[in-house]
């Protein structure tokens, strides 16, 4: 224990640190130890109110993170031995926890149990909702209100919808354990997925006042390096974490300061953070070089067409075509071939691009997505068709629920307007 000091804006930092860092893995080794998701949660926070009671009148400990794990461990133990009578039940709880007092836990085992969690978190028995939900609880530390706030939904739906999920995984009798090696590469893939959701719900949110929730980025970011380095041979892992670190680096110069969207070639991009570009490009070129290529790896690349230009119009929008013709053809989907339709209509011009983006439109696979008609009115408005422009960019205001966003379509559609008034 280090030796009582002044408790400053430094130690309460410490102790925020801990909890962002460390919450993930002490519920992680305790689920492990008492098969309880509720105790689990309930002694990791008690250990952290233990914390902010004492460490102000004795300091800091010289290893926090070990400190918390002892405290909430023994919580739990004392609590399942209050519960239990039988003499024999109370020799197979000691025998789990080892019975060891007050000593540091066996850090070893700690990212061990955080991966078993995320692969619970992750299991495909439960709602995708329910997967990210329980993700966000459990191993990011937020609130239940917090993770309703996130969502827009009133904290007792969310509330519900987590005692559900841990319902299922106590039912279904959902291992805590990493998959075996023949389902590993699947749920690999379901686990990517669930962090992925999770990080596009903070850059680009699906509602609510601001364009974007850095919380929940940067907690995905955080998960998915804590997932890079637990599966260090996983190449995807790895390509979703540039990606991320790629389209994060932006998140400052996405606003004004009156917090309006400003699109990315008329980013500032002096704003954009270099070191997370750099870990990020650096990642990324160790990745390819394993020559086991798929879909968040060719997204990374595309991220990276933009980050290693200091000018718009040095943008190689022929290599991005390409490189979304080849996601295509690894993941068919609408939004991929959307997407590569913004940059056809950089190389071959807004006509053959709005033709790529009706043919979807008549497709219906995009029909309540409003970023196929924003698309659509943008390419209507470089071919000089302002009235259909404005059509389109009111069904793109009739489809997204962003208030951020809808200033700007409001702002484009004023121009088109106004423009063909005049």
């Amino acid at each position: 224990m280090g030796q009582p000091t002044a408790w400053g804006a430094e130690d309460r930092e410490i102790l925020v640190r801990a909890f962002r860092e460390e919450s993930g893995r002490i519920v992680a080794a305790l689920i492990r130890l008492t098969g309880d998701w509720d105790l689990a949660e309930e002694c990791t926070q008690d250990a952290f109110m233990e914390a902010l009671r004492t460490w102000p009148e004795s300091g800091v400990p010289s290893r926090p993170g070990a400190w918390l794990t002892t405290v909430a461990r023994n919580r739990a133990y004392d609590r399942l031995r209050r519960a239990t009578t039988e003499s024999s039940k109370l020799r197979e709880l000691a025998a789990l926890t080892g019975d060891a007092g007050p000593g540091d836990p066996d850090d070893a085992a700690i990212p061990d149990d955080r991966l078993r969690l995320m692969f619970t978190c992750c299991h495909p028995a439960l709602p995708l909702e329910a997967r990210v939900a329980l993700t966000l609880r459990t191993l990011a530390g937020l609130t239940t209100a917090e993770i309703a706030h996130a969502f827009l939904l009133p904290t007792p739906t969310m509330a519900k919808r987590l005692v559900r999920a841990k319902q299922k995984i106590k039912n279904a009798a959902i291992p805590f354990r990493v998959p075996p090696p023949n389902l590993l590469p699947e749920r690999t893939s379901g686990m990517l997925a669930v962090l992925y959701l999770l990080f596009n719900e903070g850059y680009a949110s699906s509602g609510g006042v601001d364009l974007a929730r850095d919380t929940l980025c940067t907690e995905a970011i955080r998960l998915t390096r804590a997932l890079v380095e637990m599966l260090p041979a996983e190449p995807e892992a790895a390509g979703l974490l540039a990606l991320m670190l790629l389209q994060h680096s932006r998140i400052r110069a996405r606003v004004d300061p009156a917090g309006d969207m400003i699109t990315l070639e008329d980013q500032d991009r002096s704003l954009w953070d270099r070191a997370e570009i750099d870990e990020a490009l650096a990642l990324l070129d160790r990745t390819l070089n394993r020559r086991r290529i798929g879909p968040y790896q060719i997204q990374a690349a595309i991220a990276a067409c933009h980050a290693e230009v200091s000018r718009a119009a040095d943008t190689d929008w022929a290599r991005i075509a390409s490189l979304y013709a080849r996601l295509a053809e690894m993941t068919p989907s609408p939004v991929v071939e959307l997407n590569r339709a913004v940059a056809v209509a950089m190389v071959d011009g807004p006509e053959t691009a709005l033709r790529m983006v009706d043919d979807l439109d008549a497709s219906g696979r995009l029909r309540d997505y409003h970023l196929l008609p924003a698309l659509r009115a943008d390419l209507l408005r470089r071919l000089g068709r302002r009235s259909d422009a404005a059509a389109s960019y009111r069904r793109a205001l009739g489809l997204t629920a962003n208030d951020a966003e809808r200033r700007y379509l409001s702002r484009r559609l004023e121009e088109v307007t106004g423009a063909a008034r005049a």
